[in-house]
């Protein structure tokens, strides 16, 4: 007797514990979701890992009782239970809250897989109309693709205009779905909320409740998808520059002078255009004997030592010539002062003149 009173304590213990799990872990993501500090504060990071907890160990207890099966139908499930379909999902939009950019390929593989769990047990129960997205997380879109043909993998896909208008059209039936779920779920929370809900509008509320997350897990594996096809080639681009070999580190070149030889003669000189011959003073004053200076107008012309001693020997000659009374020298002196006396000066200069 003691034994079967103490199972029946544990049996409604549990039950209590696993709703008090969801509600928290619920709440929790309701917190996080419409909260305005950053997601990768330690403060919001800790509650979303205690959430995951939470909605984990939940998720254990439903394992354990054998709350759902593919092999009923949806009206075979206790209303209490149909809340508990959502921890999948709960668990995957709480993984997407986590902040670690080494791990964010692990972090969105780990919440897909928790969106497809739950899709799947949704699709068993057909609780809504939805084609069940591919299993293979690592496959691309174009992978996916019925198109495809699987003997040439290497070929690039080409962008199918129907599969792509077929997508949208899907999409914005998806958007038009939610909103118009969440209107419903608007209305049927007030009842449920003021207590006053009979059993009939608690199912219909937890029925919405798991349809509107169908929505939002397509939404949210669709966007997964595309992530993890960037995440995996920026994986390839760096495991790719890491094995390429590091190349040696340049030696920083050396500043080169040139040698004092003929080859730096040739180019620059000996230094000095000349040795110098005077001094700046002797320069001057040379310059200024000569008049060649800027404030001395035009130079004379400077006579030359050579200049200088033919003069003095001209005027020798002419003097040894007087004194000698050389007859050539007068007969020519007379006739050329004859010819200035009957000729004006510039007579002779007439050529080319008409």
């Amino acid at each position: 007797m003691a034994d079967s009173e103490n199972n029946n304590d544990a049996s409604t213990a549990e039950p209590s514990k696993l709703c008090d799990l969801l509600e928290r872990g619920w709440k929790i993501f309701d917190e996080v979701d419409g909260t305005n500090e950053p997601l990768a504060s330690s403060s919001i990071q800790v509650r979303v890992k205690r959430g995951i907890g939470m909605l984990e160990e939940a998720s254990t207890m439903v394992a354990q009782l054998d709350l759902f099966s593919c092999n009923e139908e949806l009206e075979e499930v206790a209303t209490a239970d149909l809340r508990y379909l959502l921890l999948p999902a709960l668990c995957g939009a709480l993984s997407l809250k986590q902040s670690g950019r080494d791990r964010r390929l692990e972090i969105v593989q780990t919440a897909r897989n928790y969106f497809m769990d739950f899709l799947k047990r949704c699709h068993e129960y057909n609780l809504s109309r939805f084609e069940l997205p591919t299993a293979n997380e690592n496959s691309s879109p174009c992978e996916a693709s019925e198109n495809e043909s699987p003997a040439a993998p290497s070929v690039p896909c080409q962008p199918d205009l129907v599969s792509m208008a077929v997508r949208r059209q899907a999409k914005i039936e998806r958007y038009r779905q939610r909103k118009d779920l969440e209107a419903r779920l608007t209305d049927v929370r007030r009842a449920v909320d003021s207590g006053q809900a009979d059993d009939e509008v608690t199912r219909d509320f937890y029925l919405l409740n798991v349809q509107r997350w169908v929505t939002v897990c397509l939404e949210e594996i669709e966007s997964i998808d595309q992530e993890v096809e960037i995440l995996q080639k920026m994986d390839g681009l760096k495991q790719g520059a890491a094995k390429q070999p590091a190349q040696p580190a340049r030696p920083p070149m050396k500043p080169f002078i040139l040698t004092k030889d003929m080859v730096q003669a040739k180019v620059f000189g000996a230094g000095y255009p000349s040795l110098a011959t005077m001094s700046v003073d002797e320069w001057y004053d040379q310059h200024k004997k000569r008049g060649g200076l800027p404030d001395q107008g035009i130079p004379r012309r400077v006579d030359t030592e050579e200049d200088t001693d033919a003069k003095e020997r001209e005027e020798e000659d002419k003097e040894k010539k007087a004194e000698n009374d050389d007859e050539e020298s007068r007969l020519k002196t007379r006739n050329w002062d004859d010819y200035k006396e009957s000729h004006r000066r510039g007579y002779g200069n007439r050529h080319n003149m008409g």
